[in-house]
C-alpha cells in the first residue's frame, strides 16, 4: 500500500480525476477501489482489498492533516507526508459519514420507485448498485429483519455500516435508503432509528385479530358490540353498507365486512399511530413508513385494504407504502404460485386503492424472483411501488460458490439439508427435498444448475443462519472475498432482471 499511497502523495494538489488517472492502481497484492478515490482537502480517502480484507486507507500531505475521526496504523511516506489503513469499522464508517454525507441512508419517501435490496451478507451493495444506478429508481441498500439480524449474527449498526462502505467504494451518490426490516416492537424500532435507519417497516400480525377474518357472523357482532361507542357509531356512519369509487374499479363493503374490519384491524392501526407519532418525534418528517399487513394466512381482501387505508388517513398517519397480503403464494426463492390472471384481477384494486386514498406505495413483500407478476405490479401501479427482496441476494451468492468453490457448496447443501427441519420452523415453503439430486450423483460442472431448481433454491435460501454462523463460515467468507467481482457481475445481471420486468425506465 505504501507505493500506492507514495503515488498518490506526489498528485495530492491536483483534482479529484487528475489523481484517480494517475495513481499506481495496485501494487503486489494489494488494489485500489478506482471510484472510491476521494479527494478530502490536502488528503485523499480510499477502499482497497489485498487477498484477505478490504481495508480504508488515508494519504495526507502531512500527519498532522489527517482527517479526524479515522483509526487504523499509521506510517510516514516521503516529504512528511502520511498513510493510514484501518479496518472496516464503526469508526470507520461514522467517519465516511461524516467528511461525505451521502454515504449515510436517507429518507425516500419523495421518491417514486423504490427496491429493498437486503443483503445478509454484507457484500452485495455494490453489486446492488451496478444495476440500479442504471434504472429510475432509488434502492433500499440496508434492509433486514430481527430474524435476519439473528440468523446471521449481526446488528443494525452492521447492517448500515456495510451500506456505507459499500456506497462509498462506487461514489453512488444518488441517495439510499435503510429499512428496519417487520419490526413489530417499539424497543426493536429505536434500536434501528439509532442505527440511522430511516425506514421502518412496522408488521401489525401480532396486534392484529387476523383470526376474526374466519370468526361467524355472531361472534363478529359480540365483538363488535365490546368496541367503544365512539367506534361504532363511526363504523355505521362512514363504512358499513358503503360502496366506494377506486379508479375504475368499485369495493362494496356491506354492514358485517365493515364491523369485521374493525375488529381484525382497530387495536392495530391505534398502534400504528403510536409508532407514527415516534417517529415524527425522532426524525421529524425524515424517516418512510411502511404498514406490513402481510404476514397472514389469508390474502388481504380489497375491502380490508380500503378500510385500513381509509383509517391510516382519518388517524392522520403518514406512510409511504403497504404491504397487503396478495392471493396466492410469495413463497421464498421462487416464482409466484397461484393464478396469475386472478393476482392480476386483483392487484389492479389493491393499486387503485392505494392511488385513490393517500397515493401510497404498494409493497411487494417476499419480492424478489416472482417474475411472472412483475409486468403487472409495474404496469398497475405506474411504477410507484416499494419491492422488497432479501433471500435472492444470497442465492446468487450460493451460485457463485457452487460454480467457483464447488466442494464448499458441497458442504454448503449438507449443512442445509441437516438444518433444514429446523428453519421450517421459521419459514413457510412447500421444496420437496426427494426432488434435489443427490449431491453424489452431480458432477461439479452440474452443481450451478440447482440453483435453477425451485426445490433446492427453497432449501438453500432458509439455512443461510447455520452456514453463515457455523462451521462453513470462515471459508464461505475467504471464498466471497476471492470472487468478489464474480458475484457483483452476477448480481448486477439477476438485479436487471428484476428491475427490467417491472417496468422501470432505464436513465
Amino acid at each position: 500500500m505504501k507505493t500506492i499511497a507514495e503515488s498518490i502523495l506526489k498528485l495530492i494538489g491536483k483534482s479529484e480525476e487528475q489523481i484517480k488517472a494517475g495513481l499506481v492502481g495496485s501494487s503486489g497484492n494489494i488494489s485500489v477501489y478506482p471510484e472510491s478515490v476521494h479527494k478530502l482537502g490536502t488528503s485523499v480517502v480510499m477502499m482497497a482489498r489485498d487477498d484477505e480484507k478490504r481495508f480504508i486507507a488515508v494519504v495526507a500531505d502531512c500527519e498532522k492533516n489527517m482527517p479526524k475521526g479515522f483509526e487504523g496504523d499509521v506510517v510516514r511516506l516521503s516529504d512528511g507526508g502520511g498513510l493510514l489503513t484501518g479496518p472496516l469499522s464503526a469508526a470507520n464508517a461514522a467517519a465516511l459519514r461524516r467528511y461525505f454525507p451521502w454515504c449515510a441512508p436517507r429518507s425516500l419517501r419523495k421518491e417514486r420507485t423504490t427496491v429493498g435490496c437486503g443483503d445478509r451478507l454484507g457484500l452485495a451493495t455494490y453489486g446492488h448498485l451496478l444495476a440500479a444506478r442504471q434504472f429510475k429508481l432509488s434502492p433500499v441498500l440496508a434492509q433486514q429483519s430481527m430474524r435476519e439480524l439473528a440468523m446471521t449474527d449481526r446488528t443494525f449498526r452492521q447492517v448500515v455500516d456495510d451500506a456505507v462502505f459499500n456506497v462509498f467504494r462506487a461514489d453512488y451518490r444518488e441517495g439510499y435508503g435503510a429499512d428496519g426490516d417487520h419490526l413489530k416492537k417499539m424497543e426493536d424500532i429505536d434500536v434501528a432509528l439509532a442505527a440511522e435507519m430511516p425506514m421502518i417497516t412496522l408488521d401489525l400480525s401480532e396486534v392484529m385479530n387476523a383470526s376474526a377474518g374466519d370468526w361467524s357472523a355472531g361472534k363478529i357482532e359480540e365483538a363488535f358490540a365490546a368496541l367503544p361507542a365512539a367506534d361504532r357509531e363511526r363504523v355505521a356512519s362512514e363504512d358499513a353498507d358503503k360502496t366506494f369509487i377506486v379508479g375504475s374499479c368499485e369495493v362494496k363493503v356491506d354492514a358485517l365486512t365493515a364491523k369485521r374490519c374493525a375488529v381484525m384491524y382497530d387495536a392495530a392501526l391505534a398502534f400504528a399511530l403510536k409508532v407514527y407519532e415516534h417517529l415524527r418525534a425522532k426524525r421529524g418528517d425524515e424517516f418512510d413508513l411502511e404498514v406490513s399487513i402481510d404476514e397472514t394466512t389469508s390474502p388481504t381482501l380489497p375491502s380490508h385494504h380500503l378500510y385500513i387505508a381509509r383509517e391510516l388517513r382519518r388517524l392522520g398517519i403518514e406512510f409511504s407504502s403497504l404491504a397487503p397480503r396478495f392471493v396466492g403464494e410469495f413463497q421464498k426463492a421462487v416464482d409466484y404460485i397461484g393464478d396469475v390472471k386472478e393476482f392480476d384481477r386483483q392487484f389492479v384494486v389493491h393499486a387503485q386503492i392505494a392511488k385513490t386514498f393517500g397515493n401510497y406505495k404498494v409493497s411487494v413483500h417476499s419480492g424478489s424472483d416472482k417474475f411472472s407478476v412483475y409486468p403487472t405490479v409495474g404496469r398497475e401501479t405506474g411504477g410507484y411501488l416499494h419491492l422488497k427482496t432479501a433471500g435472492t441476494s444470497w442465492l446468487v451468492a450460493v451460485e457463485v460458490i457452487a460454480r467457483c468453490e464447488p466442494q464448499l457448496y458441497r458442504d454448503m447443501h449438507k449443512c442445509a439439508l441437516e438444518h433444514f427441519n429446523d428453519m421450517l420452523k421459521l419459514y413457510h415453503i412447500t421444496a420437496d427435498l426427494s426432488r434435489i439430486p443427490a449431491l453424489d450423483s452431480l458432477s461439479d460442472a452440474e452443481l450451478p444448475g440447482l440453483m435453477s431448481m425451485a426445490d433446492a433454491r427453497q432449501l438453500l435460501h432458509i439455512t443461510y443462519g447455520p452456514i453463515l454462523t457455523g462451521g462453513l463460515r470462515e471459508r464461505f467468507f475467504k471464498a466471497m472475498h476471492k470472487f468478489e467481482n464474480e458475484y457483483d457481475e452476477a448480481l448486477k445481471r439477476h438485479f436487471e432482471k428484476h428491475i427490467s420486468l417491472l417496468g422501470v425506465p432505464k436513465k
